[in-house]
């Protein structure tokens, strides 16, 4: 799928560091319980580190207490590609930045979190920048 912003390798590791290039550009993951954005309850909207399209709020931030960000919800339902993931030997769902194609983290249902969706978009915090709400 053609993608809004698209970079050469080259530059993508240019302009990333290793460790958001690896999350971002090669689907890694990085460990639990150690991004920045884990547990923050700041008010604001959360963009792609890679290429600063909007993806999800603090209105729809939840805790879940697994090691990293989770949302119910993106901020639009065109600001994420949900992929088919049949890495690891399991199935899951693969959530990635619409704009520019970036690895962002996984989203799971049927968790029973009381949640409007019952969705559970687990995002690497190194994938993403909260810009905080002003006043």
């Amino acid at each position: 799928m053609p993608y809004d912003v698209e970079k050469p390798d080259e530059q993508w590791r240019a302009e990333l560091s290793p460790a958001e290039y690896a999350v971002l550009r090669q689907a890694a993951t990085e460990p639990a319980f150690t991004g920045e954005y884990t547990d923050t309850r700041t008010k604001g909207v959360y963009s792609c580190r890679a290429c600063g399209a909007e993806l999800f709020t603090s209105e729809t931030k939840f805790a879940s207490h697994c090691g990293w960000p989770s949302f119910y919800d993106p901020k639009d339902t065109d600001a994420v590609e949900l992929v088919e993931d049949r890495s690891h030997g399991m199935v899951r769902t693969e959530v990635r930045c619409a704009r520019c194609g970036s690895h962002l983290g996984h989203v799971f249902e049927g968790e029973g979190y009381p949640t409007p969706t019952d969705q559970r978009y687990c995002i690497n915090s190194i994938a993403l920048r909260l810009a905080p709400e002003e006043g």
